[in-house]
């Protein structure tokens, strides 16, 4: 068994100056704007909220896209591809996943840094990896 819930939005910037986009994105929703961990990316502050919203800087199209984190991404990857999603080939260190929607929509599944077990929010899932 494994758990998941959607952590929060990325919004994705074709742009050379991520800062700029962040700033309007922070008086936008009224979220201050905070360096994040790398450097294409600024967090907005949840504070309040329990969702993540992160300005990136992208080389494709500008769009919006979401997250879902897991306790176990290869297992949450599995069961979405059942429900019929792809995987692409973008990863990062074992740490995410981009995938596609029958839709066409992208999303990532990543490593939660919380404890789904206690998480509002989160759901439970059994493994259909077989193993």
């Amino acid at each position: 068994m494994h758990r998941s819930r959607l952590v929060g939005f990325i919004i994705d910037c074709q742009t050379g100056d991520v800062a700029q986009a962040a700033t309007f994105w922070s008086q936008a929703l009224g979220m201050p704007a905070r360096q994040a961990e790398y450097p294409r990316y600024i967090k907005l502050d949840e504070g309040a909220r329990d969702l993540f919203i992160e300005v990136q800087a992208v080389e494709h199209e500008s769009r919006v896209h979401l997250d879902i984190e897991s306790d176990d991404v290869p297992a949450e990857v599995a069961r979405l591809q059942q429900l019929g999603a792809i995987k692409l080939p973008q990863t990062h260190q074992g740490t995410w996943v981009v995938m596609e929607a029958p839709s066409g929509h992208r999303f990532c599944v990543v490593r939660t840094r919380n404890d789904l077990t206690v998480t509002p929010g989160a759901n439970a899932w059994p493994d259909l990896r077989g193993e």
